[in-house]
């Protein structure tokens, strides 16, 4: 099955944010030593939406710095 060339910049822009997202949560559970959360936002793939409910509601994170 192809995918039409008009879908790989969504494609794109989903995988950056998804990387972003997952890498952020996934840092924060290790340092936080939460394993159980480590392996969930590990494992599944929810394109983001797992990753900003546990970092914005169960880490309570106020500001995202690109840095």
């Amino acid at each position: 099955m192809m995918v039409s060339p008009r879908y790989i910049p969504l494609i794109i822009v989903l995988i950056i944010w998804t990387f972003f997202w997952k890498g952020l949560a996934t840092w924060h559970a290790a340092s936080r030593k939460e394993k159980a959360w480590f392996f969930l936002l590990l494992i599944i793939n929810t394109f983001g939406i797992l990753e900003l409910i546990y970092l914005f509601f169960v880490v309570k994170v106020k500001n995202v710095r690109f840095e």
